[in-house]
């Protein structure tokens, strides 16, 4: 069974010189999987929360492109730890089977999500008590 204490923080190798940064994030390499989905939040206030739910499948690497926001995780015995994304070289890995609420978000927040699987809305846990239970 995952816990909190497998949901990673990432540092990703920040290039650059005098004309601007570059941050690689590449699949298998410093994110622990292959890339199949990606897709971003954009224009949630600080009072909205994303995400609640859980996945049974998918592994998420979660990075603050522009902006900051806080991500909270928590697992099936309870635990829960909160994360603060507000570099853009740095991001959480969450492995399957652990709640997610994304929340806080500045005004100029990009949440990038990039995912080891395609969207099958069947493998979505959104109760809390029924993932809980889940086996």
């Amino acid at each position: 069974m995952k816990t909190v204490d497998d949901v990673k923080i990432l540092e990703f190798p920040e290039l650059g010189d005098d004309r601007g940064h570059l941050v690689v994030v590449e699949g298998k390499k410093n994110i622990p999987f292959e890339i199949k989905r990606i897709f971003y939040l954009f224009g949630s206030d600080q009072y909205v929360v994303r995400g609640q739910h859980a996945n049974r499948f998918s592994e998420f690497c979660l990075i603050n492109v522009r902006g900051t926001s806080k991500v909270k995780v928590m697992d099936r015995t309870g635990n829960e730890k909160i994360f603060n994304l507000d570099r853009p070289h740095k991001g959480i890995y969450i492995p399957a089977m652990i709640w997610k609420d994304m929340y806080n978000f500045s005004s100029d927040s990009v949440l990038l999500v990039l995912s080891n699987e395609y969207y099958d809305k069947n493998e979505y846990i959104r109760n809390y008590e029924d993932f809980i239970k889940e086996i």
